[in-house]
């Protein structure tokens, strides 16, 4: 009976310690000594906490829209084939771009 309750107050005092070590980060040190404590050892080693490491927001994304009226402002034609485009409709050497003659009215 004796051992019965060294054993429950044992392990009570376990559970206490392994609680105040888990609301310290989880790190704790539970252990039996027997005897005194006599030289540079009777210290434990400092605990090392590793930096917390802070990096800055990222940079918010940019979208730039395209601007489908800028290329409507050109005409585009062939050279080979002498026309514009929507009356050729392929080129074989690459469409010229070319700014629309505006009819000045007299």
């Amino acid at each position: 009976m004796q051992s019965a309750r060294r054993l429950s107050v044992f392990l009570c005092l376990l559970l206490v310690a392994a609680g105040s070590a888990s609301a310290h980060g989880g790190r704790g040190r539970v252990g039996i000594h027997i005897g005194s404590y006599w030289g540079p050892w009777m210290f434990p080693p400092p605990w090392y906490y590793q930096p917390t490491i802070v990096l800055p927001p990222p940079e918010p994304q940019v979208y730039i829209e395209r601007n489908e009226a800028a290329n409507a402002a050109f005409w585009h034609y062939c050279r080979s084939l002498g026309g514009y485009y929507p009356y050729v409709q392929e080129c074989p050497e690459g469409w010229l771009q070319v700014l629309p003659e505006v009819e000045k009215q007299r």
